[in-house]
């Protein structure tokens, strides 16, 4: 499956297609069951054109449990979410269970300090859109590698600073608002996993930009952002490639600059 858009902005890396399915890919990449590992290291995988597969069992660490779609993971997390997101739990990490954990984990003990107190931690996992998908495994493939036919949840884009502004701008084209791009504070599993797939509920579903997880940045490169859409919308967009500002000068020219980075 070829994207108009991905050939229009000079896109470096591949578009991402997530896919949930009960089918699981011969030869992905996985991590190995009850080992750590970061979600979005399989997504720039993917991006480079590798295919990452996730079941529940294989998902890397609760958020990415919770960012693919898998549950409400953080419930199994030691010492509290809201605590490890804040202000960290002095009390647990004192306990016999506590030391044992925090070795590997310090930041339980001082917190990641993303949010300013466990209250306000707390509401921000309780306003996620955690969702427990129906299929057994979660798909990253580059979206080239789709079958025509097959029908992605949502597809992600690895951009620039400018390229994003091309599809910031592609988002609103066609539409009567200025309001369908959204940028939430989160994890950068949950920016390309569960709330673009809430996002699918919507008749005019929103694009979302991520990756501004300050513990996921180093698994992309310093000038990219992600940029996912469910699959819908990428099809309104890629239909509104053909005509529009993506085919003149002023954009041309600041394409010839993606090209030459």
């Amino acid at each position: 499956m070829e994207s108009r858009i991905a050939k229009a902005i000079g896109m470096k890396y591949s578009p991402v297609a997530v896919v949930l399915t009960g089918d699981r890919p011969e030869g992905a990449l996985q991590f190995k069951e009850g080992r750590w590992g970061c979600v979005v290291s399989m997504l720039s995988a993917a991006a480079k054109g590798k295919t990452a597969v996730f079941d529940r069992k294989t998902f890397g660490c609760l958020g990415g449990g919770v960012g693919l779609g898998f549950g409400n993971q953080y419930v199994n997390f030691p010492a509290g979410i809201e605590y490890f997101l804040s202000t960290g739990n002095k009390d647990f990490c004192s306990t016999d269970m506590g030391k044992n954990i925090v070795r590997n984990m310090p930041a339980i003990e001082h917190g990641e300090r993303y949010c300013k107190s466990p209250e306000v931690a707390g509401k921000f996992v309780e306003s996620l859109p955690i969702t427990d998908i129906a299929e057994e495994y979660v798909v990253f493939k580059p979206l080239e590698k789709v079958p025509e036919g097959d029908t992605p949840k949502v597809v992600v884009f690895y951009v620039n600073p400018d390229q994003l502004s091309a599809l910031v701008v592609l988002s609103n084209y066609a539409r009567d608002n200025n309001q369908s791009v959204i940028a939430p504070f989160g994890a950068g599993c949950h920016t390309i996993g569960i709330i673009p797939f809430n996002e699918d509920n919507s008749e005019k579903p929103r694009a979302v930009i991520g990756m501004f997880d300050i513990s996921a940045r180093k698994q992309v490169d310093r000038d990219i952002l992600s940029f996912t859409v469910p699959y819908k919308m990428f099809l309104e967009m890629e239909s509104n490639v053909e005509g529009s500002f993506l085919q003149e000068h002023e954009w041309l020219k600041v394409r010839d600059r993606v090209n030459k980075a």
